[in-house]
């Protein structure tokens, strides 16, 4: 949003007056809780706003004036621009300045007239005393906004590099995607603690994601594997009762079951075969994260047999790797092309049991192989029995870029994509696996 855009309107006193960690946060420049006005604000307004933007006058008296205006101070940024007088001291100017480190816009320096840009400066120590006091003035989810911020501003990328670095750091998805971009770049020295890093948010995404997964994922094939003409001990009693209510006896007081509902014997075989095919192009570094960790947990489950492809215009098969999803993901190389088309042909080489498989594309569908061989794929991998998945992303950061007309074209197909977040996953593949229609989010 642009500063002709805005409003006077000043945030309101009564909400989220807490702490001042909470009200830093709230009006932080792009470190808020999701809210677009924090983000926008942030990169126009703080440390050099348009002289045209100014508080309501109002604002400087009534119940709450002092908690409005140090608001306004905090959003504005200071210097002449802000016009609300008021002076920070304390926990606010510490706050203020860890803003303006990373959010800065360029000012005139009074002393000399040289255009000058507040910023973190090169050296490690400096971003690393920043990053320190970022985690200690705000909480873990607004600390990994900064983070990713600064890395993506203030090219501090590289720094990452340095074991000390690493080690200040808030571990989060996109922090390990940017670990994983830098690749061979990073030095011996730097790399188990990278290791340790990606461990941590691993095992956080597994405590979170595994139990509800693979709960969900047997139940579905438990459901695939019934079957109607059981041994006797192999008999789902209550299915079985539910079925033959109809055939109740009020005299004998016994239902009659005439049709037997059992659980399959395949429960210590495999059931279903479960094709992961990931982009690892740069755009779907989440993805790759996410997806890493579904294919150990699905890896981890007997009934189903798991592969796991990522690609760029290469094809890397990291199914060996699926009990450790942390060796899966330094495995990938993000970054590089696109070939869809030679990924699926893999996929389909590799595919034994057609009516007995799922394949899941995770790809934003921008194709750089050959466009018509790659639909021709999906149809004929339809037409044998598999069950094709589109998922245009595996993340949680909302909809994202993708390749339109080539989604069209697959939804022409039968195989409709769409973005799906970790949460959603797990009721995906539980209907693909049973062959229902997939529970497709509204857009």
């Amino acid at each position: 949003m642009t500063t002709d855009d805005r409003t006077t309107t000043p945030p309101a006193a009564d909400t989220d007056t807490g702490t001042g960690t909470d009200t830093g946060t709230d009006t932080g420049k792009g470190t808020g809780t999701g809210t677009d006005t924090g983000t926008d604000m942030s990169t126009d307004l703080h440390s050099g706003a348009d002289p045209g933007l100014r508080p309501d006058p109002g604002l400087r008296s009534g119940p709450g004036a002092d908690e409005r205006l140090r608001r306004w101070r905090l959003v504005l940024g200071g210097g002449e621009a802000d016009g609300t007088g008021r002076a920070l001291a304390g926990t606010d100017a510490a706050m203020d300045g860890a803003l303006t480190a990373l959010y800065g816009r360029r000012a005139q320096d009074d002393r000399g007239g040289r255009e000058r840009t507040a910023g973190l400066g090169a050296s490690a120590p400096s971003v690393a005393r920043w990053l320190g006091d970022i985690r200690t003035y705000f909480p873990g989810s607004v600390v990994q906004v900064m983070q990713r911020d600064a890395i993506d501003r203030l090219g501090l990328a590289t720094l990452l590099l340095e074991p000390e670095m690493l080690a200040a750091v808030e571990a989060d998805v996109h922090l390990v995607g940017t670990l994983l971009s830098l690749g061979k770049a990073m030095p011996e020295t730097t790399r188990e603690t990278a290791r340790a890093v990606v461990r941590k948010v691993v095992d956080d995404l597994e405590k979170r994601l595994a139990a509800r997964t693979r709960a969900t994922l047997t139940g579905a094939l438990d459901r695939s594997a019934r079957i109607s003409r059981p041994r006797h001990r192999d008999i789902d009693w209550d299915r079985t009762i539910r079925a033959n209510l109809g055939n109740y006896l009020p005299e004998h007081r016994t239902v009659v079951p005439e049709r037997l509902v059992g659980h399959g014997r395949a429960s210590r075989a495999v059931k279903k075969e479960v094709v992961l095919c990931i982009d690892q192009s740069g755009s779907m570094a989440a993805s790759v994260v996410h997806a890493s960790v579904f294919g150990a947990v699905l890896a981890s489950m007997r009934s189903l047999a798991t592969r796991l492809v990522v690609f760029d215009t290469a094809v890397v098969d990291l199914t060996d790797r699926l009990d450790d999803p942390v060796d899966v993901l330094f495995g990938t190389r993000l970054g590089g092309g696109t070939d869809i088309n030679r990924a699926l042909a893999y996929c389909q080489s590799r595919i034994t049991r057609p009516a007995d498989t799922v394949v899941v594309l995770v790809s934003d569908l921008y194709e750089g192989g050959i466009r018509d061989e790659m639909l021709k794929r999906v149809a004929a991998m339809k037409a044998s029995g598999v069950q094709f998945v589109a998922l245009l992303a595996l993340s949680d950061e909302g909809a994202p870029a993708y390749d339109r007309e080539h989604a069209a074209a697959l939804a022409a197909l039968g195989a409709p994509a769409f973005a799906c977040t970790p949460d959603l996953f797990p009721e995906i593949m539980a209907a693909a696996l049973e062959k229902r229609p997939l529970p497709i989010p509204a857009t």
